[in-house]
């Protein structure tokens, strides 16, 4: 019991928590406006006729990201799986804009 205690009150790991939380909030916001963002791409492409995917540019978008997460020492598949969910999220929008 005595180190379940220790670690609620542990400073240095409550800092690092801070932390998360803040970059946890942080990733939520940016969400929300990736997602208003590609919100008006889906009613854009719908009144213009276009197609709700676009795979060239998702394949080239990964592979920027891929080369980024690489840069900043993120592993390359985990940072295409997480884009790739937030891809299929935008297209399912897209196609129910279209109707």
């Amino acid at each position: 019991m005595g180190d379940k205690e220790q670690t609620v009150t542990d400073e240095t790991l409550n800092g690092y928590r801070q932390s998360i939380d803040n970059i946890d909030a942080a990733l939520v916001f940016l969400l929300a406006e990736r997602f208003k963002t590609t919100q008006a791409v889906g009613r854009y492409k719908a009144q213009a006729g276009l197609p709700p995917a676009d795979p060239g540019r998702e394949e080239a978008q990964i592979a920027r990201l891929r080369g980024l997460a690489h840069d900043a020492n993120l592993d390359p598949d985990f940072s295409e799986k997480f884009l790739r969910f937030i891809i299929d999220e935008v297209i399912r929008h897209h196609e129910r804009v279209r109707g």
